[in-house]
């Protein structure tokens, strides 16, 4: 009964919280309020799933029917946190028309027919909207496309369904995407693992109602490393390449899903076997730009290298945690000395059957070097706590919104930031350390 008004209670927070004007301070207490809530209801499952004795048949019917309702409410509303899906919208738009997204940014003339009220509003709507005349919904609007082929792909196919709902229709496709990813877990991760994914609020708010890309990312990343750890190498690469043509996140797992033999890895490097994952993860990625690049050419990166440089990954202000402790040139270079052991570490380390371990370290400590503001980043990362189980990772989504809410908080950007991802990395840290602590030490054998 109380996981039940736990849940009512997390669904009608989730679709009064889409509503409301986008004031950082209150915006970021009821995340809190909704994390606090998603905390309690894995608790009580937990406790309800150990005390079930006959089969997971209603662990699992209530996880999936809590996902559902969570997305049902998500979806209610407009987004309210992100401005991508507009993007996403005008991305399927320009390809249905037979004109390659990488081509031409959505201001230029040649796409003016494709424009309606909808991406592009009247001055009075823009006014109302506190915008200047020939405003638009989308962000960086002089700007080719960022997003992937196999995205652009995803937008295209929603676009051709959504019959005149296109935004919409973005939002039912992720949530049926997330309630997917929630089955998916349920079968083989088990009931309480897969409510740490269909019962996250970040899932809720950033799938369901911000219609965020990365949910198909996080689906191909699960169903890749499965494949990997039941030997399909080529066909793990190609889900894990495709994954990466959604977003270029999931790069993060490949190490850990490069399967090893018994031997020396230096040695292995060379046989054949080592390469055909990585090899077909890269051929597909290859393939799905290959078409792009042979209309555009170089124009295919789209507006990649403006992120990186919007981003700030040249300077130490991205890395925040180092920062602290470091001078800033020695802040970059460690940071990419981190991320390059962490990926060595993960191939030579991951358990072949099981890779998601591995794959979820490299991640978490990624986003730990790289700080990133945009909650929805962290999708990666909920999939792989909920697939392994360590909810403590959670902490590190969970960081993401006091950052992207920091305009309501005394602190400044940075400062904000800095203790986010600072708790995030002591929750990581201390989690398995007092489990280690608990665990019973064997004894060895008695002198005689």
């Amino acid at each position: 009964m109380l996981l039940a008004i736990l849940l009512a209670a997390s669904t009608g927070l989730v679709a009064w919280h889409i509503r409301q004007p986008g004031t950082p301070g209150p915006l970021l207490r009821n995340v809190v309020v909704l994390w606090v809530l998603f905390a309690a209801a894995i608790i009580m499952l937990r406790a309800a799933a150990v005390i079930v004795l006959r089969g997971i048949r209603r662990p699992a019917i209530v996880v999936l029917l809590g996902a559902a309702v969570l997305q049902i409410a998500a979806l209610s509303a407009p987004p309210h946190g992100s401005d991508d899906s507009y993007r996403y919208v005008w991305d399927g738009r320009v390809q249905a028309a037979g004109i390659d997204p990488y081509r031409y940014s959505p201001t230029e003339p040649e796409l003016a027919a494709l424009r309606d009220d909808f991406l592009f509003p009247d001055d009075a709507t823009c006014a109302q909207r506190d915008r200047p005349p020939g405003c638009t919904r989308m962000n960086h609007p002089d700007a080719r496309t960022i997003y992937p082929p196999v995205a652009q792909a995803y937008f295209t196919a929603v676009h051709l369904v959504s019959f005149g709902h296109p935004l919409k229709a973005l939002q039912v496709a992720g949530a049926l995407l997330s309630f997917f990813v929630t089955g998916l877990l349920v079968r083989s991760s088990g009931p309480w693992r897969a409510a740490l994914w269909g019962w996250c609020p970040t899932v809720a708010l950033e799938i369901g109602n911000d219609a965020h890309v990365d949910v198909l990312g996080a689906l191909l990343v699960l169903i890749g490393l499965s494949l990997a750890g039941r030997r399909r190498l080529a066909s793990a690469g190609i889900i894990l390449g495709a994954a990466v043509a959604v977003k270029l996140l999931p790069v993060l797992v490949l190490p850990a899903a490069v399967r090893r033999g018994q031997g020396s890895p230096w040695r292995e490097v060379a046989q054949r076997r080592t390469w055909i994952l990585p090899g077909a993860a890269l051929a597909t990625v290859a393939l799905v730009y290959l078409p792009h690049l042979l209309a555009v050419g170089t124009d295919v990166l789209g507006f990649l290298p403006g992120y990186l440089q919007e981003e700030g990954l040249h300077g130490s202000s991205r890395y925040a945690l180092l920062a602290a402790v470091l001078p800033d040139e020695a802040a970059r270079v460690t940071a990419v000395l981190v991320l390059a052991a962490v990926a060595v570490l993960a191939w030579w380390r991951a358990d072949p059957r099981a890779p998601e371990a591995a794959a979820g370290w490299t991640a978490v400590v990624a986003f730990l070097v790289l700080v990133p503001e945009y909650p929805w980043y962290a999708l990666l990362v909920v999939a792989l706590a909920a697939r392994t189980g360590r909810w403590e990772w959670l902490a590190v989504a969970l960081a993401g919104y006091p950052v992207a809410l920091s305009q309501g908080l005394p602190t400044t950007f940075a400062e904000t930031r800095a203790i986010a991802y600072t708790v995030a990395l002591l929750v990581v840290v201390a989690v398995p350390s007092a489990s280690a602590l608990r665990r019973p030490v064997s004894r060895g054998g008695s002198c005689r």
